[in-house]
């Protein structure tokens, strides 16, 4: 019996060596629920693939818009270079509408727009929802039975532009409260009103066949009196007191007045470096050759 004991008897070192064996074999048991514990793949349905991916593709298509410039109605007719580019216009169209803006000719349609600059029936369909005419070309005023725009009135059959009203304004093709309020306040900007016909072309946003419709049925009847100035005895502070003539402009006309011993004419005034020769004929209303 004394020798069976003998075999479970331990020593205080052989007792810590199975203790700490015991903690190993705890340990990497343990450890083993942790480790090569084959991961089963998660299974899902097609249907939930499916609308995963469609609130990807939407988030992708949110992000790109939100990238995009924001675009707002415009007049095509005032298109920028800068504005043109951000569009995705090319150089060349933007050069067409810019030349054929040049000749004085308006843009009234998106179909106008594309003949003009030549852009593709994709670029077209993009951006035409955002053009924006104004409201004489997208709703034209209906033209009297007893009125023929084509037909030219006598001066007194003309109603006098110095008394007009912004109603009686209005009665012309393309212009609107906006422009018969601008024409008025021009006119009133003078004391006496316009001096002639003429002065109308500073009115700004009128154009030519505007103008000329507007013409052919006002005239000035009552013009402002003024005085006018001697061009070879004018002085450079009576020069810029004139419209389209600052001090530059004023400096440059009595130095060609003194090279060439005086002018002979008033178109003479054409040859002055910087002259505006597009506004000759309104500056010409305040000069004269004795």
């Amino acid at each position: 019996m004394n020798y069976i004991k003998s075999h479970f008897k331990f020593s205080k070192g052989q007792r810590n060596g199975i203790f700490l064996l015991l903690i190993l074999i705890i340990t990497f048991q343990g450890a083993s629920l942790y480790i090569d514990q084959p991961v089963e793949p998660k299974e899902y349905d097609a249907s939930d693939i499916a609308s995963l991916q469609k609130e990807i593709d939407s988030l992708k298509q949110i992000a790109i818009d939100n990238s995009k410039p924001k675009i707002y109605p415009f007049n095509p007719n005032y298109l920028t270079d800068y504005r043109g580019y951000v569009l995705g216009m090319s150089v060349e169209e933007i050069d067409r509408l810019h030349a054929y803006r040049d000749q004085g000719k308006w843009i009234n349609s998106a179909r106008q727009f594309q003949e003009v600059t030549k852009v593709s029936d994709t670029f077209l369909e993009s951006i035409s929802p955002f053009f924006k005419f104004p409201e004489w070309v997208t709703s034209p005023k209906r033209q009297n039975s007893n009125y023929n725009s084509n037909s030219i009135l006598t001066f007194d059959q003309k109603l006098d532009l110095n008394k007009a009203t912004a109603i009686q304004l209005q009665s012309v093709n393309g212009i609107g409260k906006v422009l018969s309020e601008r024409i008025i306040r021009f006119r009133d900007g003078f004391r006496g009103g316009f001096i002639a016909d003429v002065q109308v072309q500073d009115v700004y946003g009128l154009s030519p066949e505007v103008i000329e419709r507007l013409l052919n049925k006002f005239t000035v009847k009552t013009p402002r009196q003024i005085e006018k100035f001697n061009l070879n005895t004018v002085t450079i502070e009576e020069l810029v007191t004139i419209q389209h003539i600052d001090y530059e402009l004023a400096y440059e006309i009595i130095e060609q007045r003194t090279l060439r011993d005086g002018f002979n004419s008033l178109k003479e005034l054409t040859k002055v470096k910087g002259f505006p020769i597009d506004k000759s004929e309104i500056i010409e209303l305040y000069l004269q050759l004795d």
